[in-house]
């Protein structure tokens, strides 16, 4: 079972994507995790061959469980599936791993799942979510999955019955809409509880220190402008693409910026993963990253963005994306606040944050000139950098979103 983020205790496997004797390569996803942040798909640290599952579908295991085998291959021996990843970069999740744990035995899972079923179906958060949109009743309609789990076939041939049926027939009842709304409740308290708990830590163990910068975006939202004139709304940059990248490309200069700090020791990371705190709309964040962020144009980083912050809230995201961000931004967009000081999300070394843009009195040349204004922060670990350091980096940065014809 796979620590897909630091604040992740356990998780449910709801569904493989292979068989035993598929052939698998690395990066490849294998399974279907779902946490108190939605279903994550597990992608396979290996290539080989898939030789044994060893746990059911609808399993709720502590993380470090091994799942299943794996036969590598290049003559190698049999490997194990289990949280442990082999990528190129160190995984924010490799502190206080918990050892791996047996899996559970055939008849404890087939009663732990009937008793999960007879309380409310097994579905995933997306067919939970869509099926609140389509204002369908879970406990009315019979799943084709693993165990009577509901799948997204099922709603589908479900929204259909419904469409032919009488009109005056509620889709949800009282019970079901108290059952659903308690779960949110605990789904949500859940959630919040591991955040704390994440955060807690972090302030705990890291040294923060904290610096702000206010930049003038007049030009960069001349240029925005000037590069949106004919495209479809579709294919509209948008100013945090242009953050994104702007950082992406400055980050190679300052490398003690980008990494981890662990083992008492500081590790500068080889590729650039940036991670996008996104908020989502029933509450509660997940972190997903951008990766190879520095090796992207602008309207790439503009589809990554699409892409990620679209997969986070309505669809699945990929392990890899939720545990390898090497830094991470958070854009408190229009949302009516000047800036924003982050929490350094452990084992990395930094956040930046940006607050609303805004319009501000400057003193330009003497004059004093009403300008597009950002507030960009920086909150980083002592152990590993100075604010020196810190405070090059924000210039470094506020004056190159001023020539963001450069990018």
């Amino acid at each position: 079972m796979p620590a897909l983020g630091a604040d992740m205790r356990d998780g449910m496997l709801t569904e493989w994507l292979v068989a035993e004797g598929d052939h698998v390569n690395k990066g490849d996803s294998i399974a279907v995790i779902e946490t108190n942040k939605g279903a994550i798909e597990m992608e396979s640290y290996h290539t080989g061959t898939i030789s044994r599952l060893l746990v059911q579908p609808m399993s709720t295991l502590p993380v470090g469980s091994i799942l299943a085998n794996i036969d590598l291959d290049a003559e190698t021996d049999a490997g194990t599936i289990s949280e442990t990843p082999a990528p190129e970069q160190p995984s924010p999740q490799r502190q206080d791993k918990p050892q791996a744990a047996p899996a559970p035995a055939p008849d404890e899972i087939k009663a732990a799942s009937a008793r999960a079923h007879a309380i409310t179906p097994l579905a995933s958060p997306v067919v939970r979510a869509m099926a609140r949109q389509q204002q369908l009743n879970l406990q009315g309609i019979t799943g084709s999955g693993p165990f009577g789990a509901i799948l997204l076939r099922d709603l589908n041939k479900a929204h259909q019955t419904q469409q032919g049926s009488d009109a005056e027939t509620p889709a949800i009842s009282p019970t079901t809409r108290t059952t659903d709304a308690d779960a949110n409740r605990r789904n949500q308290a859940a959630m919040r509880a591991a955040i704390g708990a994440a955060m807690e830590k972090s302030k705990r163990e890291i040294p923060h220190y904290y610096l702000s910068h206010d930049v003038d975006l007049s030009a960069a939202q001349q240029w925005l402008s000037d590069q949106n004139a004919g495209r479809d709304p579709e294919d509209r940059l948008l100013l945090p693409a242009l953050l994104i990248k702007t950082v992406a490309t400055l980050l190679p200069h300052f490398p003690t910026l980008n990494g981890f700090y662990q083992n008492g020791s500081f590790e500068q990371a080889q590729a650039i993963h940036i991670g996008m705190v996104i908020s989502l709309r029933e509450g509660g964040l997940m972190v997903p990253a951008i990766h190879h962020a520095d090796q992207l144009s602008l309207d790439d980083t503009m589809l990554a963005l699409r892409d990620i912050s679209l997969r986070s809230r309505t669809g699945r995201l990929r392990s890899s994306e939720l545990t390898d961000a090497t830094i991470t931004m958070t854009n408190i967009g229009d949302r009516g606040c000047d800036s924003v000081f982050g929490v350094i999300y452990p084992p990395q070394v930094a956040i930046l944050g940006f607050g609303r843009l805004r319009q501000s009195p400057q003193v330009k040349n003497n004059q004093i000139e009403i300008c597009d204004t950002l507030t960009a922060s920086l909150s980083a670990d002592h152990r590993v950098s100075d604010g020196i350091i810190g405070a090059k980096f924000l210039y470094a940065l506020s004056q190159q979103l001023q020539q963001p014809e450069q990018l």
